[in-house]
């Protein structure tokens, strides 16, 4: 019998380990110069505190058996144990907090991708209470630096908002709302035409489909529908996020760079007010990042404020502002293998300690251990076989590309030889 990871798992080797490494490594780097924290919190979770005051469909959680009459659940996402734990951990603390975690997450394969896969690696921020414009836009502004850090070039940023999106579809009735949501995501007009609205809203529903573009064209299109003084109020919101993501990427107008010296563009900026999230506790500022059309347009990444969530584990419901985003670490992989920037080969070790007869084993790892102490990083194995001929551990050493033995007699004493 060959035994296999289950469904929807599978198996990381080394050289995959090394690349992941790699993408997090960056994306790690580029959080904690912004001020970022790393926070780790538990894999499971009470499925209340999973279904995130029922904004997560318990159909995408994979539940575990009860525990002392508790259910429980594998996170599917961070965000909402993030938020449980600064109501119940970080009630003292000053704010802003930032926050940010490398974590792997677990869904149902009915909802989530790749082929039935149910464990992905993640990585993201958290910026818990800041609610203004600025927040947004340090939120953005970080996801684009960390997808520079990466050397990623073809990709767009989409941006929505959530209250916006829910104010136009007021017109249609509770029960036609979300068939013409879901249309208007999958740009869908043959859905349109097919969920029963009369001409006046059938219009309204073409003319929400077109409201995706430029920014500039969307906005204006915007400006020429009645909208009550909330939607009023989003519709500005927006626009000051974008002129000010646009001051920082586009300091100097069109055609410059995005930072002095930099040799990639500034990203494309979409507006979309049909975007959707997996997980409806979106309050404001919605956003994901895509690949080109040559990639595939992949979902790279994705985030947007919660004003509502924190207040789900407060008991009193009150509202605390908060805004994220993650990215999709296999994603991210697979969009990088094509570039040459992800290792080809794990490390290799930079010494073989051979201890040349069975009395110096001890001599040979003590030696080791004073190759691995004298710098930050030194790798040093001991060589395991018995009564190996030098040429042949030499072929050994050249094929795990080893730059130097050294030797270990019966006295102990070292005999140093660099491979070429």
């Amino acid at each position: 019998m060959t035994y296999q990871p289950p469904a929807g798992a599978r198996d990381l080797l080394p050289l995959d380990v090394a690349q992941k490494y790699w993408i997090e490594n960056r994306l790690e780097q580029v959080f904690q110069r912004w001020g970022y924290h790393r926070i780790i919190t538990s894999t499971v979770e009470r499925m209340d505190t999973l279904m995130a005051g029922g904004a997560i469909d318990q159909e995408a959680v994979i539940e575990l058996q009860p525990v002392a009459g508790k259910r429980l659940g594998l996170r599917p996402e961070l965000t909402a144990s993030i938020a449980r734990t600064a109501v119940t951990r970080l009630a003292r603390v000053t704010y802003p907090q930032r926050l940010y975690y490398n974590a792997n997450v677990f869904r149902q394969a009915t909802q989530g991708s790749h082929g039935g896969q149910q464990e992905f690696y993640q990585a993201g921020v958290e910026l818990l209470g800041a609610g203004a414009t600025v927040a947004d836009a340090e939120i953005v502004l970080l996801l684009l630096d960390c997808l520079h850090s990466l050397a990623l070039d073809s990709w767009c940023l989409i941006l929505g908002d959530a209250q916006l999106t829910q104010a136009l579809l007021t017109p249609f009735a509770p029960d036609q709302r979300q068939a013409v949501r879901q249309a208007l995501a999958a740009l869908d007009r043959v859905a349109l035409d097919g969920i029963g609205l009369s001409p006046d809203l059938h219009r309204h529903a073409l003319h929400l489909l077109d409201l995706r573009g430029h920014p500039e064209d969307v906005l204006q299109a915007l400006g020429q529908l009645a909208l009550e003084a909330e939607a009023e109020t989003a519709v500005e919101r927006l626009k000051s996020l974008i002129a000010l993501v646009r001051d920082v990427i586009n300091p100097g107008g069109e055609g410059q760079r995005l930072a002095p010296g930099s040799q990639r563009p500034a990203p494309a900026l979409t507006l979309d007010l049909s975007l959707i999230q997996p997980f409806d506790y979106y309050t404001g500022l919605v956003f994901e990042v895509v690949t080109g059309p040559e990639q595939g347009c992949q979902v790279l990444g994705q985030g947007g404020r919660y004003d509502h969530l924190l207040g789900v584990f407060q008991g009193q419901g009150q509202g605390f502002p908060g805004i994220g985003f993650v990215l999709n670490i296999e994603a991210l992989h697979q969009a990088l293998l094509p570039t040459g920037y992800l290792p080809q080969d794990t490390p290799p070790s930079d010494w073989l300690v051979v201890p040349t007869a069975p009395q110096a084993a001890a001599a040979a790892f003590t030696y080791a251990q004073t190759l691995r102490a004298s710098a930050s990083l030194v790798r040093a194995e001991v060589h395991l076989a018995d009564g190996e001929s030098p040429a042949t551990t030499r072929v050994l050493a050249r094929q795990r590309r080893i730059s130097r033995i050294a030797w270990i007699g019966p006295d102990g004493l070292p005999e140093i030889e660099a491979l070429n």
